[in-house]
Order: structure tokens, then sequence, then C-alpha cells
């Protein structure tokens, strides 16, 4: 908290003038033309890699960044983000993005989910589509969840494209989807090519 609090001067100290305009364009409503969908790990900052200021980015965070399939109760918030996001803010993109070291992904791979905690186990059921794929690849990699955060994020695309707003609005052309990968130990971020199926670096 102490850092926190510190870094709360620190701004007012350094920054504010900067930030005043623009805070107080955004007081009377955003527009961002982003849905950016991340998981909760504290070392992924959209933000900061992203180069992007209040108001460029409509976040939505979850523990492995997943995307329940329309209709799943369980997935009521993550739905309404979708929804507002399209009907309201009537964003242009939507990213998913998820990275590497995801302790989601490690449940997985190092058979602990069941040990994460009820609520924890039943969210995580949405990336058992994704370990379904990994166990059929032969042979696995010496960094499996690294490999299996990649799937998962293709995964909750085609999850993703279950919402009737977002079909609509890919078929219109009002929309447009992408998958990233964020590699920690590089700051690296990937994007998702459907005509390769592979991720690829961005800005090289």
């Amino acid at each position: 908290m102490k850092k926190l609090l510190q870094g709360i001067k620190d701004f007012r100290q350094h920054k504010l003038d900067e930030y005043r305009e623009k805070f107080s364009k955004l007081a009377h409503g955003q527009a961002p033309d982003t849905l950016f969908v991340a998981c909760c790990d504290s070392r992924v900052v959209p933000n900061t890699f992203a180069s992007t200021d209040p108001g460029d980015l409509f976040v939505l965070r979850n523990i492995g960044n997943l995307i329940p399939p329309y209709g799943a109760t369980d997935g009521t918030s993550v739905a309404a983000a979708i929804e507002f996001s399209t009907l309201v803010l009537h964003i242009s993109y939507i990213v998913i993005c998820g990275h590497s070291d995801c302790g989601a992904m490690r449940a997985f791979t190092e058979n602990t989910v069941h040990t994460q905690g009820p609520a924890i186990e039943k969210w995580l059921s949405y990336a058992e589509p994704s370990y379904e794929k990994l166990l059929k690849v032969h042979p696995l990699p010496a960094d499996p969840h690294n490999l299996l955060s990649h799937i998962n994020v293709i995964q909750q695309l085609e999850h993703l494209k279950t919402y009737p707003e977002v079909k609509r609005r890919l078929e219109s052309g009002e929309l447009k989807i992408h998958g990233w990968w964020f590699d920690l130990a590089t700051a690296d971020v990937y994007e998702y090519d459907e005509k390769t199926q592979e991720f690829v670096i961005i800005g090289v």
C-alpha cells in the first residue's frame, strides 16, 4: 500500500500537469476503439507494452484471459463487457492477449487445477478445450505451459465468435479480432497469423 500511495504522490508532483487536459476531456465520456482482454497477472501491463494513453483501451482482465462461450452461466461479467464494448462503445477491434509463464496454464500442465480452489477450478474449465488440444501435440516442448498459452489464445478467439453481436459485426466488417501473446522475458509481443497458423512478432 505504501508503494501505491507514493505512486499517487509522484503522479501529482511529476505527471499530473501533463495528463490534466487529457483527463479533463475524458471526464465527459470514453471512446476507446479496442476491447483488450488480458490475464490478471500483475506482470502483464497492456498500457505499457502497447504505449497507450488513458481512454485508448477498454480493458477486461481475468485469470487466464478466458472468454466463456456465449450463454455460459459463469461468464456473465465477461459477456457484459463484450456487450457494452460492442453495443455501447462500438469498438472496432478486440484483442485477446495471453502471456508466457501464465499460472493458469501451468495449473494444467502441472496437474494442479484441482488444488487452486473451487471457484478457480470452475473458472479454468473454460481453458479445458485448449488443454485437450495440447495433449494431442507430440512431442511436447520443454515449456508446455507456454505452448498451451498460445493454443489458449486461439481457443478463446473461437469462444469469442459465439457471441451474436461479435459474429454479426465480424460478418459485416465492423469488427476485427486479434490474438496476441506477450513474452515476459523479452517484452516482445506476438500476433497470431491465421494464414500461417503461427505467432509472429509485432514491430520487427
